[in-house]
């Protein structure tokens, strides 16, 4: 028998005595929801209700493990004086960012009240399975693909031409000039995939990958391989995401949950107080 946690007899008492309804999600619709019944199935008992997630490590092994030794409190934290804990990790904390009809996200080390891992793992992409070494960056009347998200010209200048010169060893205004057709045919030669490698991403050729998607469960970084604990789930298919953030699961039951939790923005720089908690989180078979 498992031991259970006082924090889930605190929040069981919690719940019994609160007046709030809170949606409902069932085990065992979660479990025959699933693509595989072999893969990981999380529990996150949140203050809104019930939120399953299936995981997917023959997709991302590395960041899987990691996400189930965080939940299982396996993994050291430090807080900024050096401190260490030991405590299962997604217990107590908050959705601290939600941007409605877009995106939940949780799990912030920053927030953490505990402090922080300090591993930071790679990516886990797999670009080809996706089909991004077969799409052009640019399509025929001139526009970039909508996965690039080039609106305008300073994302243009960030995305694309920036990362280009330092690939091309471009670093003056002359070389520009003399070289704009080399840059010119460069860009136009360029897939989906090569942009984004020029940005520093680096993709895997092991297992298959998924797009980020409705309901996909997938981990927020700061740039390339800066994998940790914090994850977000998306309210809409985001293909400008794709390619960029590692996904590792997907919502298999209690996605009305997550609505829910995504009708209200929440500005993690400002008041959190009002923010879905996740009470607890665990593996659940």
């Amino acid at each position: 028998m498992l031991p259970v946690r006082i924090n889930q007899l605190f929040i069981s008492a919690l719940l019994t005595l609160t007046a709030v309804p809170l949606a409902s999600a069932d085990i065992n619709s979660a479990m025959s929801s699933m693509e595989n019944a072999a893969n990981p199935l999380l529990l996150l008992n949140s203050s809104q209700g019930n939120i399953y997630i299936e995981l997917f490590p023959d997709e991302a092994p590395e960041n899987i493990q990691n996400i189930l030794d965080l939940t299982a409190g396996n993994v050291p934290l430090f807080d900024e004086d050096g401190n260490e804990s030991l405590l299962p990790y997604y217990d107590g904390v908050r959705f601290h960012r939600v941007i409605p009809g877009f995106v939940v996200q949780a799990g912030s080390p920053v927030l953490h009240q505990l402090g922080a891992p300090q591993r930071r793992l790679n990516d886990e992409i797999n670009a080809d399975f996706l089909g991004m070494n077969a799409m052009p960056a640019v399509n025929p009347d001139g526009t970039f693909h909508p996965v690039l998200n080039v609106t305008s010209e300073a994302s243009f200048a960030n995305a694309v031409l920036r990362p280009l010169y330092r690939d091309m060893n471009i670093d003056a205004a002359g070389d520009v000039q003399r070289r704009q057709y080399d840059i010119s045919d460069r860009i136009r030669g360029m897939t989906v995939k090569d942009v984004l490698e020029n940005q520093g991403y680096r993709y895997t050729y092991a297992g298959p990958s998924r797009a980020v998607t409705r309901g996909v469960v997938a981990l927020a970084n700061k740039g390339p391989d800066s994998n940790g604990p914090e994850f977000f789930i998306a309210l809409q298919d985001a293909p400008w995401l794709t390619g960029r953030h590692t996904v590792i699961g997907r919502i298999v039951e209690g996605m009305s949950v997550i609505d829910s939790i995504g009708r209200f923005a929440i500005d993690p720089l400002q008041d959190l107080r009002s923010a879905a908690v996740i009470y607890s989180a665990e593996r659940v078979n």
